[in-house]
């Protein structure tokens, strides 16, 4: 299900700026990760929510960016990002601390950001269907002439068309695609992270990105 944590992941760390490709040395996300998860284990929530506003903290900026790189609207992505760090907490039993958190928090993230999208898209086409009783129009209609609103309204539509793309990946292409393009992560990294080696990498984000490119006409 979309938005639900994945417990079985590969790999070793992604966090920025302290990553860590040694699993003998996890990430400062995933130290906190682990310990949360043995607070709650011990029921000791009111500690576990104290050291999550540290997670919360160390992650944020990073999980900001990925989101509006998707969504394209800072208030939906600080949205998004929220949603995925309730999420995290309310899953935490199910984090594998021999595991990167950085990876596992990536993959809710990105189902955050892809729900919040397809939400709006919902959203968007009720606006278009319903009509302004007194003269029939469509009530989002606005003035003609803006041409700097219609090039916004094209970009915001081309890169939708993009997102649908992304999120119609198997899981590992979009995470790959997510990790090198959004994240800004080489494939030595992203081999580091996820267990790949570096040839399926680059064969999963090839496959990514043929995709994308079909999408979008060979224009990606």
């Amino acid at each position: 299900m979309a938005g639900q944590p994945n417990a079985d992941l590969d790999g070793r760390t992604l966090a920025r700026p302290a990553r860590s490709t040694d699993a003998s040395h996890p990430s400062p996300a995933s130290v906190l990760a682990a310990e949360i998860k043995a607070l709650v284990e011990a029921g000791d929530r009111d500690t576990a929510r104290e050291r999550f506003g540290a997670l919360v903290a160390l992650m944020q900026r990073r999980a900001v960016r990925i989101a509006f790189q998707y969504l394209r609207d800072a208030a939906d992505a600080d949205e998004a990002v929220q949603d995925a760090f309730v999420k995290v907490f309310l899953h935490i039993d199910q984090y594998r601390s021999d595991l990167p958190f950085d990876v596992w928090f990536t993959r809710i993230l990105v189902n955050a950001a892809l729900d919040r999208l397809k939400a709006r898209g919902r959203q968007q086409r009720w606006i278009s269907h319903s009509t302004d009783e007194e003269n029939g129009r469509p009530v989002e209609q606005v003035p003609a002439g803006e041409a700097s609103h219609e090039r916004r309204m094209l970009a915001m539509e081309r890169w939708e068309q993009v997102t649908k793309a992304v999120a119609a990946l198997p899981d590992r292409q979009r995470l790959v695609f997510t990790l090198c393009h959004l994240d800004e992560q080489t494939p030595a990294e992203i081999s580091a992270a996820t267990g790949m080696s570096q040839a399926t990498v680059r064969v999963h984000l090839f496959r990514a990105l043929r995709k994308l490119r079909g999408v979008l006409g060979g224009q990606a």
